[in-house]
């Protein structure tokens, strides 16, 4: 699936006083895809959806 294909959505996160600072999510079957979102026509990290559960367990402590 290309990036141009995925439904990419903000970070609720990057909403602060600098608001060019943002993350991307998009959610495929089984993967999940993390772009910056103030270049989304470069290259994004895919990751599996079992390891951004645990980041996601990580970074919320």
């Amino acid at each position: 699936m290309s990036a141009t294909e995925l439904h990419w959505v903000k970070s609720s996160y990057s909403s602060g006083p600098d608001p060019g600072d943002c993350v991307e999510v998009a959610h495929a079957p089984a993967m999940i895809h993390v772009r910056d979102s103030k270049t989304p026509g470069t290259p994004h990290v895919t990751v599996a959806a079992a390891t951004w559960e645990s980041f996601l367990a990580y970074v919320s402590e």
